[in-house]
């Protein structure tokens, strides 16, 4: 067009530079990426930007954690384990119970539902502090009381009530949660927490949509990590993990390409972060988990990130497809506009057309 306007052929040089505009990349794609986030909001699923969107499409490897995610989120409390007779179950589930009022996670949640549908009396704590990826602590009626898991609670100490606790938990896949009392282990709970039905369904159409390997990260014990992990379909279990180890578990990962990580407690929000694409249960999980993640679930279905997943290719390719078409045949009324063949008024005519292709695509 400038070599035109130079040689003295301004009606050429127009011509071309009105068919030389960018429109179809302008607006094409933003309104493919548009489209995409409003189709994922309908689902249920609030995508935090176009380019979480593309990023999205782009993911090839998903880590799940695993309570709340592959497991109902429900757990309920199926047996009390008393360390020895020193101290009554009621008082030993009180106060339990009352530290567990002022923690997020499901399984103080079930604690507590569990103390209150036996009517027993609560207290408010006091210092109450989380010890990331262990558990919490603090004091109840003045007395010093620790919740979490057993390496923090009674160490390599294997006691009968210990030995006792782990084979049932291994005999049928229950959580467990162990309890300090005074700095002195003092039983735990077993708690019982559903597959999802939908789990197997939902892997499967992962894989249908692109997701290439599946991984189990959670703080949970090894056999109940695999346990499930067999019966949903996952290819590999990195089970008993804190949330540091949870981060280096998805770096290690993300050599093979793209992450989705996917959680609903704190303890994934540094995984969350970590991840090309975080993706917090906000049904389910605390609220600093959703601000860290690039996508929120608000329905109580993990299936509705396949439907995202599958939003996000379509939304890409349709992008690319109306890219590539806007821009073909720009270029070709450009050649056609040089050669003299398209006057200035055709070709603005032309270009608003091959917009709205573009777009119609």
């Amino acid at each position: 067009g400038v070599a035109w306007l130079v040689s003295g052929d301004p009606v050429r040089a127009v011509a071309v530079f009105v068919v030389a505009t960018p429109c179809p990349l302008l607006l094409a794609a933003p309104i493919a990426i548009m489209s995409g986030l409003s189709r994922c909001s309908r689902a249920g699923v609030v995508v935090k930007g176009g380019a979480v969107l593309e990023r999205l499409a782009a993911g090839r490897i998903l880590l799940f954690d695993k309570t709340g995610t592959l497991t109902q989120g429900r757990p309920t409390v199926v047996e009390v384990v008393l360390a020895d007779d020193r101290l009554r179950a009621e008082e030993f589930v009180s106060l339990a119970a009352s530290l567990d009022q002022v923690s997020p996670h499901v399984l103080a949640s079930a604690i507590v539902t569990h103390a209150r549908g036996r009517g027993y009396e609560l207290a408010m704590p006091e210092d109450v502090h989380e010890v990331t990826g262990y558990g919490l602590e603090g004091r109840v009626n003045g007395r010093n009381v620790r919740l979490g898991k057993a390496r923090w609670i009674v160490g390599d100490a294997s006691p009968a009530w210990v030995r006792q606790v782990r084979r049932r938990a291994a005999f049928d896949g229950s959580l467990t949660v162990f309890v300090a009392i005074d700095d002195q282990p003092a039983g735990a709970f077993l708690l019982e927490d559903p597959i999802r039905p939908d789990a197997p369904r939902m892997i499967r159409h992962l894989r249908n949509v692109g997701i290439e390997r599946t991984v189990l990260v959670t703080g949970d014990r090894a056999e109940v990590a695999e346990s499930v992990a067999r019966v949903v379909g996952i290819d590999s279990v990195a089970a008993d993990r804190d949330p540091a180890e949870k981060v280096a578990v998805l770096q290690a990962e993300a050599a093979g390409g793209s992450t989705i990580m996917v959680g609903d407690g704190v303890n994934d929000a540094p995984a969350l972060a970590a991840a090309d694409v975080g993706v917090a249960l906000a049904s389910r999980g605390a609220s600093a988990t959703s601000e860290t993640a690039d996508i929120v679930l608000t329905v109580d279905r993990v299936d509705a990130l396949a439907t995202a997943i599958d939003v996000a290719h379509r939304s890409r390719r349709i992008a690319l497809q109306s890219v590539t078409v806007g821009m073909g045949l720009s270029l070709i009324a450009m050649v056609v506009a040089a050669l003299g063949y398209l006057p200035p008024t055709i070709g603005a005519l032309t270009q608003e057309v091959i917009d709205v292709l573009a777009i119609a695509i």
